[in-house]
């Protein structure tokens, strides 16, 4: 539309410009990024008039080409031209502030200056002469405070009619005499070569040899060598480079306009700065900073923000919940009972006793068990096998009628298969597990393992009679769909609903477990990144982050990294998908992309049951604190090496990006701003990360689900394995997944897990890192056991033991360590992918995960192999070469870079063609 006014916000970080947008628009606008870099582009209307659209310029301390950010918000400025500027300072750092504001002033574009942040201004005591610094500055002053939307009606009315006017800002001569003779020359040589508003610009550029800026004015030979000249007359009557001359001019001529428009109040010590004493304080800033981190990762991830993910997990996405107090306690009371008489033992137990006494062999205990398998799920059998099951059944019953068989002291069990103990003192206390031995050992076994002090819970004897009523319990265990007030879970609700329509098992099969259980995954994470946002946005709105940054910044700056980029690394400890997000605010695109690229390596709640279930095997479940905490210094130390690699290559050259950051008062956040903030961040997950764990779960449920019924009795077709006839538990055996995982297997050989059941489980942990417990319940036929199952413990150590039973506990680590820091879930990934915002650094980002990861297991097998076990071989040589190329890379001297930006030249001649 023609009558559409752009109206440009520009300004520093911190200066509450972004608070002043959302006070504007009311929203977040359109959200994207900027053409060809990854800097975030916010634009929307203004509540006031729909006509008016607002674009919020990145937050930068110059227009020089430092930075994306100072790129596309100078092309911005200089291509796009709006038809206005609203350059917002802080108007309690003003001579800082107004650094940029000299440069948007040359820009030859209508400007409007925003004092903001009036309310501390006063309470300073400071007084600015907004009279005569409008006319230093040659341009409209209108003092607002964005935060309480004080004058900021003003500010835009002042802004539309500067833009209706179409009248430039008129700036001061702000330099020396001798540079202002200079750029007199330069601007008289280059008339006619671009817009007459921009001749002044141009020139300064000219004058700075800004090679990327000056590359429209197609300058020849000749005019270049001039201008050399006439800037090199200046560089040595100053004795010093262009570009720190127009630096250095700038800053003189601020001081002279500070000068002459502010009156400062007696200098005391602000609240800030009193505050800042302390926080920032070299000794007690670090510890300050870990308590209150503490506190957030406290709250958000192991209270209140789990609290609400376990809910949402386990009732949205698995059990369903209760809206009727009255029936869930009636359900429970149910359960309870239930659960208290141990019926699926019982039935266990009674057929164990019929085998033992000669009533029944192994195959007809075997066919017994399959029979009451079946009539506990009816549902998942034909009308004719339920029948033959029941015959069965009954048959089986006669007999041990017959024989009189009576099982006693019947061992019980826990949900995950383990035997359990309970204190005889304490008949009230709920039983423990024992995990000292497996669940399908002998009681004998059980009874040896039970603590001094318990005893073996066990049902004292069955009959055939309770072993009927045991099996009828079963068949009829309690429902909560059967009590007042229950709600089912969304995959109970849609598999009913898609049933009840006649849908087929595939199509079930793909909503359910595809679609919602990796759509799920996702969206179970809400609660608890809603309480993390909720505190990181507030601290970061307040002006604590900014202090954060600064402190870690000293311990960062070590190892290649800015002290932003500590933020991202602890968050991501909850969840690699939130770390990811926060980079965004590290400014510096090589140190974002490094970020974005390693902070996954922390390990993250999603990962607790992979190191859990090495703690099964390695130390019984007994409380070896150091477990866990070591896989947080495994994924602490590969970002650090890491980062020092990373640091001396060409993609990450250089130093860290000087930290240079505002340190704005300590003030209480608007709720309306604060909410915006969160809902950004909050709403930027779901659409994106979202997105691909769609896509990525679909992919995963048909590589599982499809392959070639090859079992026997099987037809040997391709197809949707569990809708083929004769199929078992072990169908993924036959799965794509399979397949493609037994070609992986080559892959994992170096770490000593080279059966494909560790490539496939390596596998579907991409969708979620949990998920490698889970499916390695499927593969190895232990249904829903979890990571506390001792069954589990087994029959994952049982993969790394070889044929002479020795456990390769240095594969097993090798193997765990590689699903720590390769590639992290598809919702993390997606968010990855969404950060980078370019396939080539999104592949190189999750190659070298893989990569390293891969190397740090091989590193960890092989050394153990020759260490402990005596195992020499090809692999371990590889090891010590890659262990000497980490050591070279790490250790080796930083190669020498140069401080200045590839796009000023030192000569005007390195532009002649």
């Amino acid at each position: 539309m023609e009558d559409r006014m752009y109206i440009a916000l520009a300004g520093n970080p911190n200066c509450g410009k972004t608070t002043l947008f959302n006070a504007l628009t009311g929203s977040n606008g359109y959200v994207g990024n900027w053409p060809g870099v990854t800097v975030e582009k916010k634009e929307a209307t203004w509540k006031g008039d729909k006509s008016v659209t607002f674009t919020d310029l990145p937050g930068i301390y110059s227009l020089s080409p430092y930075s994306p950010e100072e790129v596309v918000s100078r092309d911005y400025l200089i291509k796009n031209r709006p038809q206005a500027v609203i350059d917002l300072v802080d108007s309690t750092n003003l001579e800082r502030n107004l650094y940029l504001t000299t440069q948007v002033l040359e820009c030859g574009l209508p400007v409007v200056l925003g004092l903001n942040m009036l309310d501390l201004l006063e309470k300073s005591g400071d007084k600015i002469d907004t009279a005569k610094l409008s006319q230093e500055l040659g341009c409209a002053v209108v003092q607002v405070s964005a935060l309480r939307e004080t004058n900021t009606d003003q500010l835009v009315k002042t802004a539309i009619d500067a833009a209706k006017a179409g009248k430039a800002a008129a700036p001061a001569r702000v330099f020396s005499s001798e540079v202002e003779d200079a750029l007199d020359k330069i601007e008289a040589a280059i008339k006619g070569k671009c817009d007459e508003s921009l001749v002044r610009w141009f020139a300064i550029k000219v004058f700075e040899r800004d090679a990327a800026a000056i590359e429209p004015l197609k300058l020849s030979d000749t005019e270049l060598g001039e201008f050399e000249r006439l800037i090199k007359v200046v560089e040595n009557a100053r004795e010093d480079d262009a570009e720190s001359i127009i630096t250095s001019d700038r800053y003189e001529w601020i001081a002279r306009v500070m000068d002459a428009c502010v009156v400062k109040a007696p200098k005391k010590l602000t609240t800030s700065e009193k505050i800042d004493k302390v926080v920032t304080n070299r000794i007690l800033g670090l510890p300050i900073f870990i308590v209150v981190m503490f506190l957030v990762y406290y709250i958000a991830i192991s209270t209140v923000g789990t609290a609400g993910t376990d809910w949402v997990n386990d009732n949205l996405f698995s059990d369903g919940f209760f809206i009727n107090g009255a029936g869930e306690q009636a359900y429970n009371d149910a359960q309870d009972e239930y659960d208290s008489n141990y019926y699926q033992d019982q039935i266990d137990g009674y057929i164990a006793a019929a085998q033992d006494a000669g009533v029944i062999d192994d195959d007809e205990a075997t066919e017994v068990s399959d029979a009451v398998a079946t009539l506990q799920a009816p549902d998942d059998a034909s009308e004719d096998d339920v029948n033959a099951a029941q015959q069965t059944v009954d048959d089986f019953v006669a007999k041990a009628k017959a024989a009189n068989v009576t099982a006693t002291d019947v061992p019980a069990h826990d949900g995950d298969g383990n035997y359990i103990e309970s204190d005889p003192n304490k008949p009230d206390a709920e039983p423990t597990p024992i995990t000292k031995v497996d669940g399908s050992a002998d009681a004998s076994d059980a009874a040896a393992a039970v603590d001094d002090g318990m005893e073996l819970v066990t049902v004292a004897s069955v009959d055939a009679d309770e072993f009927e009523t045991a099996l009828d319990a079963t068949e009829n265990a309690p429902d909560p769909a059967d009590y007042d007030g229950y709600v089912p879970s969304i995959p109970t609700a849609v598999t009913d609903w898609l049933t009840s329509i006649g849908t087929s098992d595939v199509v079930i099969s793909l909503v359910v477990d595809g679609v919602i259980g990796g759509v799920g995954s996702v969206l179970g994470f809400i609660p608890q990144m809603f309480v993390l946002f909720v505190l990181l946005c507030f601290l970061e709105d307040c002006g604590y982050m900014s202090r954060v940054a600064f402190v870690m910044d000293r311990v960062f700056r070590r190892f290649g990294l800015s002290g932003k980029s500590f933020i991202p690394m602890l968050v991501s400890s909850g969840c690699g998908v939130p770390g990811v997000l926060a980079t965004k605010t590290i400014e510096n695109e090589k140190d974002r992309r490094m970020t974005a690229m390693l902070t996954t390596m922390i390990p993250c709640g999603a990962k607790q049951p992979i190191i859990a279930l090495v703690m099964g095997v390695l130390i019984g479940g007994s409380d070896a604190w150091w477990v866990a905490p070591m896989f947080y210094f495994l994924g602490v130390f590969a970002i650090i090496i890491s980062g020092i690699m990373l640091k001396k290559t060409k993609p990450f050259e250089g130093e860290p990006a000087p930290f240079v950051m505002e340190l704005p008062d300590y003030h209480m956040p608007s709720i309306k701003s604060w909410w915006l903030h969160i809902w950004e961040r909050l709403s930027g997950y779901i659409k994106k990360a979202g997105t691909i764990i769609f896509a990525a779960s679909v992919g995963i449920w048909f590589l599982s689900n499809f392959g070639i019924a090859g079992w026997d009795g099987g037809s040997g077709a391709f197809g949707y394995l569990p809708g083929m006839e004769g199929f078992g538990d072990d169908y993924m055996d036959y799965s794509i997944l399979a397949g493609i995982g037994g070609v992986l297997g080559i892959i994992f050989a170096p770490l000593g897990a080279d059966s494909w059941q560790a490539a496939a489980a390596s596998i579907s942990a991409l969708i979620a890192k949990e998920n490698l417990v889970s499916t390695f319940g499927v593969l190895y036929g232990l249904g829903d056991a979890t990571e506390n199952s001792v069954s589990m413990w087994n029959g994952f150590a049982g993969m790394f033991t070889d044929a002479s039973g020795v456990l390769h506990a240095g594969a097993m680590c090798a193997f765990v360590a590689f699903n720590m820091l390769d590639a992290p879930c598809f919702a993390a990934m997606g968010t990855i992918r969404r950060q980078m915002d370019d396939p080539k650094w999104f592949w190189a980002a999750i190659g070298y995960q893989c990569g390293f990861g891969w190397v740090v297991g091989m590193i960890i097998n092989q050394l153990w192999e020759l260490f402990v076990l005596g195992n020499f071989g090809f692999w371990t040589i590889i090891a010590f070469l890659a262990l000497a190329g980490i050591l070279f890379q790490v250790f080796r001297p930083a190669p020498k870079f140069e401080g200045r930006d590839e796009h000023i030249l030192d000569s005007l001649a390195e532009a002649e063609k």
